[in-house]
């Protein structure tokens, strides 16, 4: 037995078919390619657990920033290792790293993750 798909043009019954849009138009800019890149590499660096953990952990420590050395404990892993996703965050614009001696302290860099939201919300280019 075979069985035939038809698929129906749904535009021309549409609201929009009378003046020949098929979508809804914009209402803000959308992101430019700067920008688009710009969310991407933010987007990167929480796209990984280990790393949303660490920027948690150093927000929530007192005052708002954490040593290396205390970092490596919570998530399981070695300095290295650490530093290695800590860096992404500072790359990305989340974190500042403060060298004292040799240890290095980071802090979120401040309203960070609410330029975020402004960058998705607000018309940008």
């Amino acid at each position: 037995m075979v069985t035939t798909l038809t698929l129906t043009d749904t535009s021309r019954t549409s609201p929009d078919a009378a003046s020949g849009a098929c979508c809804a138009p914009l209402v803000r800019e959308a992101a430019d390619p700067q920008t688009a890149a710009e969310l991407a590499r933010v987007f990167k660096a929480l796209g990984d657990p280990t790393r949303v953990r660490l920027l948690s952990i150093v927000a929530a420590h007192d005052g708002g920033e954490a040593c290396v050395c205390d970092l490596t404990e919570p998530v399981g892993l070695s300095q290295p290792t650490v530093s290695h996703h800590l860096k992404l965050m500072v790359d990305a614009g989340l974190l500042t790293r403060e060298q004292r001696g040799k240890w290095a302290y980071y802090s979120v860099v401040p309203g960070a993750l609410n330029r975020l939201g402004v960058l998705l919300t607000e018309a940008t280019g």
